[in-house]
């Protein structure tokens, strides 16, 4: 059974054009986990750190997704409904709903977040796409 210690796990950046970075920092900080790359079959597992007055970027999976809050806050759209997230809170994903994520909080939110192998996400403009942490 593979281990991957979290110090070799891949670290992706995201920046969003057109709003401006907290003190240059990433909007979105991914350390990749469990996935296919690295010897899980089933489930892909990571990190995600949204930056502190981060919008919501919206889009959907074509698989449930599920966010569990590790620490800070954020604000969530999910369909038609706004949700508050906070510390210990999880969020499920049902597939082909959009959702957005934000964090209008000082602080950065962190999260673990699962979704199945195969997943793949959908955000208007763009083709469908497996996030390169769960490949």
């Amino acid at each position: 059974m593979p281990v991957i210690q979290s110090a070799s796990a891949p670290v992706f950046t995201y920046s969003m054009p057109g709003v401006a970075a907290v003190a240059g920092t990433p909007h979105l900080t991914v350390r990749g986990l469990a996935a296919p790359s690295r010897g899980s079959t089933q489930t892909c597992v990571w990190r995600l750190t949204i930056a502190a007055s981060t919008p919501p970027r919206f889009g959907t999976v074509d698989h449930e997704e599920i966010f569990h809050v590790l620490s800070g806050a954020a604000d969530v759209q999910l369909g038609e409904d706004l949700h508050h997230l906070a510390e210990g809170d999880t969020l499920i994903v049902p597939p082909d709903t959009t959702f957005g994520i934000g964090n209008p909080h000082g602080e950065p939110v962190e999260f673990v977040v699962v979704l199945p192998v195969g997943g793949r996400a959908h955000v208007p403009g763009e083709q469908s796409f497996t996030p390169p942490w769960a490949q």
